[in-house]
């Protein structure tokens, strides 16, 4: 489901009610644990936590009007999504992931950098804390910097 909302609270008032209140819950986590200096907006029909431009000014892609995305969380239309961008940065991140979501006793479906779940009750609302909170902002741009990098080096070949 895109949403054409422009504001968080638009995104969340067209939510049904029980998506409503699962969201709503998620996004009071990540703002308790994301790492500060975050920007929470809406971006790709999604509630988004960038890189402010002030912070990171080459942007997403070397655009500097487009700040660097960090996490979303969105309502699809057969699942509520979480989008944890630094889940593959890092030693063992996805790994670390997997084993905590396993050692809680929670199945994970996870694809590309989203945790997929239908309610809460299938999040281990600890470990999306911990998880939210595991990369600072400097880390995170180095390892999008050498990603960047490394993208550009296979292309040449």
């Amino acid at each position: 489901m895109y949403s054409k909302a422009l504001t968080v609270t638009q995104y969340l008032d067209e939510l049904p009610a029980d998506r409503r209140a699962a969201i709503k819950t998620l996004r009071t986590l990540l703002k308790k644990h994301l790492p500060k200096g975050l920007q929470e907006t809406m971006c790709t029909g999604m509630i988004s936590y960038v890189v402010p431009l002030k912070t990171y000014e080459r942007g997403y892609l070397n655009d500097p009007s487009n700040p660097l995305p960090y996490a979303y969380l969105a309502s699809q239309k057969n699942h509520m999504a979480l989008y944890l961008l630094t889940a593959y940065i890092g030693a063992g991140s996805e790994a670390w992931i997997r084993d905590a979501f396993a050692k809680a006793g929670k199945k994970l479906d996870i694809g590309k950098s989203c945790i997929r779940f239908k309610s809460l009750d299938d999040l281990p609302l600890d470990v999306i804390a911990e998880a939210a909170g595991r990369v600072p902002i400097p880390d995170y741009i180095m390892a999008y910097e050498d990603a960047r990098k490394a993208s550009k080096a296979r292309g040449k070949k």
